[in-house]
């Protein structure tokens, strides 16, 4: 009997609510300082000219998820709304957001664990954590994570499930050690075969134990060809069982959901004594015996010896099983039904070979997602008379470039491999190559800009030179002037306006008193 996979994929997610965060990012600071007094928010910055926070959103409701539980800082909720109702209602319409703010400044940040806390009473369900900058590829889907916590949680009493992506090296060249550094690693063992996160070394356990690296005996026991890669990022993408909340309320000292609490919910499931204090509150005794055998009857769900339980013990008897039905009988049912709960963390090992996920939570990789965006498209001059008079026919825009709506290219202006926002200006015989420009940017006549990111309302003066810089929002470039390997800031030349005026108060003051001194 053929099954209809949508129809149980609508089925499976109807258990989930998805809690999306979208704090400050002050990872990619200068691009998300203020405006003014306008804020600008991290999740709405554009990858490929379509706000971030859209590719998770869309990941969703392609996946079936329509309960969304959106968090973000207080001071963004009028912009956040906006983008819900004028954006989200018309292109996701199925979504369900339900907007909720935290009290939190962008100095004093709070870690996903203390957001969770926060809004545990709001969580019901079985949920499904992720950050507003994954963007993960066509051949990740969120139905993959969701299938297999369900089967896994059911089947042997699984916790959570996670996915971890293997990062690219960047290319030689394109980083720029001033902008921060780039992300790290962190190792990880895992079981392969089974698709279960073991270990995670966190900073801390590289603090401890020096160049050490120190597994238990009995997490080694029970998987004794475990993995250890250094390859893999965390997508920050997690699906939990209720009942994790309810331990994380007695861990209230934990912050960080990455690097604190996901490593410590790997270790009950092979630690005795983490396993005894934590085993019932995180596997309480429930009536899903009738779900379980379902499943196990299912041609959806073959049935397997879970290696972590009983094995065959001669193989006599293993001849025997072999002739059974691949439907166990009651009797063995009840019997396992016995055992306890596995408490597994799933993982999700995402190939780079299967195409192209990445976090834009730092500024390399952001610039690298819009690069690869870029890869994949193809620029063709506007259809629509309105936009195809704004670009002037001797401009020269490669094929792998983005141009906003609504933006101006004058005459004999070269862009390549960027992406330019809307409402943007290019003047006369400008060079824009390999940047990013976000909406509102005016590049004025002779200008230069190469592997620059530049933010919202950023102007640049004529023949002004910038290569490999970053602006916060708002920020003036002045006619002729040079910069590279820089964050520019409007506090810099505020700053700079600052010490001008005062040294010139300074020289007048000098100046009336050499006055006085010749008077007498």
């Amino acid at each position: 009997m053929d099954f209809d996979e949508s129809s149980t994929s609508k089925i499976v997610t109807r258990e989930f609510l998805a809690v999306v965060l979208a704090g400050f990012g002050n990872e990619l600071l200068p691009l998300t300082n203020n405006h003014g007094d306008e804020p600008c928010l991290k999740a709405l910055l554009p990858i490929g000219n379509k706000p971030m926070l859209e590719y998770p959103l869309a990941w969703l409701e392609q996946s079936g998820i329509t309960d969304v539980l959106l968090i973000c800082p207080t001071s963004h909720r009028s912009a956040m709304s906006n983008y819900i109702q004028s954006d989200v209602s018309s292109s996701l319409p199925s979504l369900r957001i339900d907007l909720q703010t935290f009290e939190e400044s962008q100095d004093m940040a709070p870690g996903t664990c203390t957001v969770l806390r926060h809004f545990a009473s709001r969580i019901k369900s079985d949920f499904i954590v992720l950050p507003c900058d994954f963007v993960p590829p066509p051949s990740l889907t969120l139905s993959r994570l969701l299938n297999k916590f369900r089967t896994e949680s059911t089947y042997d009493g699984a916790i959570a499930t996670t996915c971890f992506y293997e990062a690219s090296k960047p290319d030689k060249g394109s980083v720029t050690e001033d902008w921060g550094m780039l992300p790290v690693n962190m190792p990880i063992v895992f079981d392969d075969k089974t698709g279960t996160l073991l270990h995670i070394d966190t900073p801390d356990d590289v603090d401890r134990n020096s160049d050490d690296f120190l597994l238990r005996m009995s997490l080694l026991t029970q998987y004794p060809r475990t993995k250890l890669s250094a390859s893999f990022r965390d997508s920050h993408v997690y699906v939990c069982r209720r009942t994790v909340l309810d331990v994380l309320q007695q861990k209230s000292h934990f912050d960080s959901m990455k690097e604190e609490f996901i490593p410590w919910l790997c270790k009950p499931q092979y630690q005795r004594t983490r396993r005894e204090k934590y085993g019932n509150i995180l596997s309480p005794v429930t009536n899903n015996l009738s779900q379980a055998l379902a499943m196990k009857h299912s041609t959806l769900h073959l049935p397997a010896r879970k290696q972590h339980l009983r094995r065959s013990a001669a193989g006599s008897e293993a001849d025997d099983e072999h002739l059974r039905s691949v439907v166990p009988s009651p009797v063995e049912e009840d019997d396992e039904e016995s055992d306890e709960p596995s408490l597994r963390v799933g993982l999700v090992a995402h190939r780079a070979s299967a195409g192209f996920a990445s976090r834009a939570n730092n500024l390399h990789t952001y610039l690298e997602l819009n690069r690869f965006f870029l890869s994949q498209t193809s620029y063709t001059l506007p259809s629509d008379p309105e936009n195809r008079a704004l670009i002037d026919q001797k401009a020269q825009i490669s094929t792998d470039s983005m141009i906003g709506r609504s933006t101006r290219v004058e005459e004999r202006a070269t862009i390549k491999r960027s992406v330019i926002g809307k409402h943007c200006v290019i003047g006369k015989m400008a060079r824009v190559i390999g940047c990013i420009l976000l909406d509102h940017c005016v590049v004025a006549d002779g200008a230069k800009l190469d592997g620059c990111i530049l933010g919202t309302y950023t102007k640049v003066g004529a023949k002004a030179e910038l290569s490999r810089c970053v602006t916060q929002p708002g920020y003036e470039v002045g006619a002729g002037e040079t910069a590279k390997n820089e964050k520019l800031e409007t506090s810099d030349w505020t700053a700079q306006d600052t010490s001008e005026d005062q040294s010139s108060e300074e020289d007048s003051e000098d100046g009336s008193e050499g006055s006085t001194d010749s008077s007498e």
